[in-house]
């Protein structure tokens, strides 16, 4: 662990959102003195920032995005076996607040006000020019006219959000709705990724019954994703159970990865018929998937 990439992550690094904090800090444990080579799991992130794997993995992405870190020497975790190698990444260490993110200098006080109000009002805000831009460089060096966001002088006893409050609304504002209407995404998903339940002891029985366990992770990602288009669990544990006994006794080369089958909708197919005892895969009892080529060379053996 480095001290000098710790302390960048929790105080130097330019302000940033904050549901990203803990997921960089995470990876300056892993960086050396320069914040290079740092190539923790995904699943170990998640552990350090007690968050959910996809929600880490979006961490990671808006990090990249943001400049906060960028892709480094893949040869460090070249010794992991290869399907559960991560990603190396190294650190932006120059770019740095001086005096840190909690100085009282008037630049980075704005910088740290501005993030905040703008994430409040929606993540946007308007440049000089009038035209709306993406917030979230995390850069100090603000425009000149950042300090007329209203939130920078704030009155003796009144906090930013009570004179957030007395703000006139905006003509094209509109008022949320009291109620989400029955038939909207709100009303169908009102969870966050983060707090769906995506019965996971579901996806262990799925994994144990299906007859070829690998690629565990990516399985993973396709059974939230599978969860997500509106798919049964217990359809899918139930399909992987038929299609077990389908496969029994088949080369396991040609069974797709649980990955693949997920994502291809697989668990909606209608199992074969059972084969007849001592016959060969003739054009009844043979898998879907085999050509009529490939049914005639194998009833020649």
């Amino acid at each position: 662990m480095s001290k000098e990439a710790m302390d960048w992550a929790m105080e130097y690094a330019p302000p940033m959102p904050s549901q990203l904090v803990a997921t960089l800090s995470g990876l300056a444990r892993h960086a050396d003195k320069h914040g290079r080579g740092a190539f923790p799991s995904v699943a170990r992130l998640a552990a350090y920032a007690c968050k959910a794997e996809r929600s880490v993995q979006r961490d990671l992405k808006q990090l990249r995005a943001l400049g906060f870190i960028r892709l480094g020497d893949q040869s460090k975790a070249a010794h992991l076996p290869e399907g559960k190698r991560p990603d190396v990444y190294d650190l932006a260490m120059e770019r740095t607040v001086p005096g840190g993110r909690a100085s009282a200098d008037e630049v980075t006080r704005a910088s740290r006000v501005t993030l905040a109000s703008s994430r409040r009002r929606g993540g946007k805000k308007k440049t000089s020019s009038g035209e709306p831009s993406e917030l979230g460089t995390g850069d100090v060096h603000v425009t000149p006219d950042a300090h007329v966001t209203g939130d920078v002088h704030v009155a003796d006893g009144v906090t930013s959000t009570s004179q957030e409050g007395r703000r006139p609304r905006h003509p094209n504002q509109k008022t949320e709705p009291k109620a989400e209407p029955k038939d909207s995404y709100g009303a169908r998903e009102p969870q966050a990724d983060d707090e769906r339940d995506y019965r996971w002891p579901a996806f262990g029985e799925f994994w144990v019954c299906y007859p070829r366990s690998k690629q565990i992770e990516k399985a993973k990602r396709a059974w939230c994703d599978a969860l997500d288009r509106g798919a049964d669990p217990d359809l899918i544990v139930k399909a992987a159970k038929a299609y077990a006994h389908e496969r029994h006794g088949q080369d396991p080369r040609y069974t797709p990865y649980p990955a693949r089958w997920l994502d291809d909708g697989r668990y909606e197919d209608q199992p074969d018929p059972e084969p007849r005892s001592n016959s060969g895969p003739d054009a009844e009892t043979a898998p879907r998937y085999m050509t009529e080529e490939e049914k005639q060379r194998a009833l020649q053996f």
